[in-house]
């Protein structure tokens, strides 16, 4: 039985390598790097438990120190740079130009997790390598998330079972739908939002822009819960379970909430190893705040190495402090009959001006965009009709019409949900599959330009 289990996790772990080594093999060796560093320290921890802060930090130093030399050393050199420049310095550093390995962000906070739960007492080290890098390398989340926890991944990984139907069909549904999020709806938008965003100056038209936004909107949320459907139902297909990454995020009636259903993985992760460990709520709320700004602006630089996007996550953790002092969200929301629907509006539309920062490439494209879109003495109605005409509006326009049935439906599924489990109605039954099958069909024939998954970059 061992040794069956040990040739399934080597066979996992062989496969997951040599999909992420098809992009780059040389990059192979961090991955590798990071989990051998990882795996050993927990096994210290439980053999040396004195100097468990001290394997910690090992591992911390080990896996941060490889991300921030990747991914934020050309930062600070530029900001180095550009202090030494307005003090007058004569120095010069020249970037590194480092490739940034594809999901280096995504591994390394799935492999810390490991070592911090195993540090906290919350989990026990496994003793087997080929265990430890199957969970750390499977490769349908592996580039892009979710970021599946040790605790969660592990025992499944111990278990060798067979799927079920229902959860063969489950996942292809998860993985059909994905496609035809990321190949009709985000790969459709993509060439509209990057024609404007490479050329913004030329665009004076408030109308315009707010409708880029919106594009942008969907194209970010169908390219990345695409992607994690997708790992989702290869994982089901294989008989594990990841956690829900995205769950119609711009139904949201708060900020708060808004974090509850956008990537999920992300967010529970940084509330679990930043926010609790900082001291959450427990020293009192000015405290509670200053813990929140700190997690929201990491959060914010997790995304990437620019000033847009620490601003990005100062921007939401405005918001959510204002939730807190003045609850403005739940007061509104209970006002009769249009109250949530019009707190649902105004954070999405809080969430669309937030989304500025996030794809603009510099804090002087961030402003002169933000200008533009509240500049409502400029309409530009003609501007905005002619660029975004076509399929990524329509396709938009589907999306926003899904989102807002699950919005209306929300309170009366809450009720089913009370009454328990009820039989599939016939029409669901027999509806069901011709609704895959008719996505499949749009996948195929009306698929936009092909365009890497956004999420990639990080």
């Amino acid at each position: 039985m061992r040794r069956r289990r040990n040739t399934r996790w080597l066979y996992l772990t062989a496969m997951s390598f040599w999909f992420y080594g098809w992009w780059d093999w040389r990059f192979l060796g961090l991955i590798i790097a990071s989990g051998l560093i990882d795996f050993y320290s927990a096994l210290a921890m439980e053999r040396w438990p004195r100097h468990r802060k001290l394997l910690l930090l090992a591992s911390m130093s080990g896996n941060l120190g490889s991300l921030a030399t990747f991914k934020y050393l050309d930062f600070f050199i530029l900001n180095v740079n550009a202090v030494g420049s307005a003090f007058g310095a004569s120095w010069h550093i020249q970037p590194a130009k480092l490739i940034l390995p594809v999901g280096i962000s995504f591994y390394t906070f799935q492999s810390l997790s490991y070592t911090i739960d195993v540090y906290r007492g919350q989990l026990k080290a496994t003793h087997s390598l080929p265990h430890f890098f199957a969970f750390l390398s499977l490769f349908p989340q592996l580039l892009a998330g979710p970021i599946v926890r040790a605790s969660t991944l592990l025992p499944q990984l111990e278990i060798d079972r067979r799927t079920t139907e229902a959860e063969r069909w489950d996942a292809t549904k998860l993985i059909v739908y994905g496609f035809f999020k990321k190949m009709v709806v985000a790969d459709t938008i993509a060439p509209v939002v990057k024609a404007a965003f490479e050329t913004p100056a030329s665009t004076e038209s408030c109308l315009y822009w707010w409708a880029i936004l919106l594009l942008f909107s969907y194209q970010i949320y169908c390219d990345f819960s695409g992607y994690s459907d997708i790992a989702r139902g290869l994982g089901r297909l294989m008989g594990y379970n990841f956690p829900v990454n995205f769950n119609h995020p711009y139904i949201s009636a708060s900020f708060r909430e808004f974090w509850q259903r956008w990537h999920i993985s992300l967010s529970t992760w940084f509330r679990d190893y930043v926010y609790i460990p900082l001291g959450g709520s427990k020293y009192g709320s000015g405290r509670s705040l200053i813990n929140l700004w700190i997690t929201l602006l990491v959060s914010g630089l997790w995304h990437g190495a620019n000033w847009t996007f620490v601003v990005w996550g100062a921007c939401h953790a405005f918001f959510l402090t204002s939730e807190r002092l003045t609850a403005w969200p739940e007061r509104l929301t209970r006002v009769r009959v249009i109250g949530r629907h019009l707190t649902v509006l105004i954070i999405f539309l809080l969430t669309m001006v937030s989304w500025v920062f996030f794809v603009s490439k510099s804090m002087p494209q961030a402003t002169h965009i933000l200008g533009q879109m509240f500049n409502f003495g400029h309409l530009g109605l003609g501007v905005a009709r002619e660029a975004v005409s076509g399929g990524a509006i329509n396709v938009v326009g589907l999306m926003i019409l899904a989102e807002l049935w699950v919005h209306f439906r929300l309170d009366q599924v809450r009720m089913l949900d009370r009454l328990g489990p009820a039989p599939a109605p016939f029409g669901r039954r027999v509806l069901a599959p011709v609704a895959v099958g008719l996505l499949m069909c749009l996948t195929i024939y009306l698929r936009g330009p092909g365009s890497a998954f956004i999420y990639f970059q990080f």
